[in-house]
């Protein structure tokens, strides 16, 4: 009868439920159970990971090349932070210590891809895709990974032109971050060497000595890598030294670039891009 059925199935019922909670016996049968149950789990959520996974077959070559360009200015702006940090570093730390400390590692940068490179040998030249629509002016500096690469000499609307430290016409004022020695670093037409002027010959600068922006003449930001003392040579007589420096940057290999805005540019930047919102609002 279907009753007794129902009644007896009930009675089952409470005494599993009853022996389950007062002699803790039919763990070992739950255990077998839900293990033989996750094939059903597994099937279950079969089609979930079926769509998950076709879905993935159709990703376009846009969106995974977009993807990898935002992670390479992302890389690339975590070096550039970690360039400061080490020139920082090597200084003398209790003068880095001070409140302004945070300024100077604090540069507003974006971040730039190289389209192209000047025709003329005799010219070290490169051409960025920003220009006056992003805000860069003339003077701003620019860098890759692994330090200083030149400074902005043209704009136009959407690209820029872009003066390479090897250029003969190029000049950063610099310091040895070992001990602040001063002095300027010139290009010399060379993409792989660079000289250091005007050091006299009891100078403290040896070789494998570090290169970093002095700040000075306000065309440079302080503290970034721009060269490394590569040979020493000392002429009888001579008051002066002739040095030879390695750029840091990767002049005829580096891709994607970083224009910086130094603070005085930052702010004419944010009032710009300010001004519209005021106007709407009136």
């Amino acid at each position: 009868m279907p009753g007794f059925r129902l009644f007896l199935v009930i009675l089952i019922s409470a005494a599993l439920i009853a022996a389950d909670a007062r002699f803790d016996k039919l763990t070992p049968v739950r255990s077998t159970l839900e293990t033989g149950l996750a094939p059903v789990y597994w099937l279950g959520n079969a089609p979930y990971r079926f769509s998950d996974w076709f879905a993935g077959l159709f990703v376009s070559r846009d969106d995974l090349q977009s993807e990898n360009e935002e992670l390479k200015a992302r890389m690339l702006i975590l070096e550039r932070r970690a360039l400061k940090y080490a020139a920082l570093a090597s200084e003398n730390n209790e003068l880095r210590r001070l409140l302004n400390s945070s300024e100077v590692l604090d540069d507003r940068v974006i971040v730039g891809q190289i389209v192209g490179v000047s025709p003329d040998p005799f010219s070290h030249e490169v051409i960025i895709n920003k220009g006056q629509s992003d805000g860069v002016t003339t003077g701003q500096a620019v860098l890759d990974a692994e330090g200083l690469m030149g400074q902005i000499v043209q704009t136009s609307q959407f690209t820029s032109r872009v003066l390479l430290v090897s250029d003969s016409s190029h000049a950063v004022p610099v310091e040895v971050v070992r001990n602040g020695l001063r002095s300027v670093l010139l290009g010399n037409g060379e993409a792989d060497e660079l000289d250091l002027v005007h050091v006299p010959d009891t100078a403290d600068i040896r070789e494998g000595d570090t290169l970093v922006s002095s700040g000075l003449g306000g065309r440079f930001p302080r503290g970034y890598p721009v060269a490394e003392v590569s040979r020493i040579t000392k002429e009888p007589g001579e008051p002066f030294v002739t040095i030879r420096a390695v750029p840091k940057a990767r002049l005829n290999q580096s891709r994607m670039v970083l224009v910086v805005f130094q603070p005085e540019a930052r702010d004419r930047l944010e009032d710009r891009s300010a001004v519209p919102m005021e106007e709407g609002t009136n």
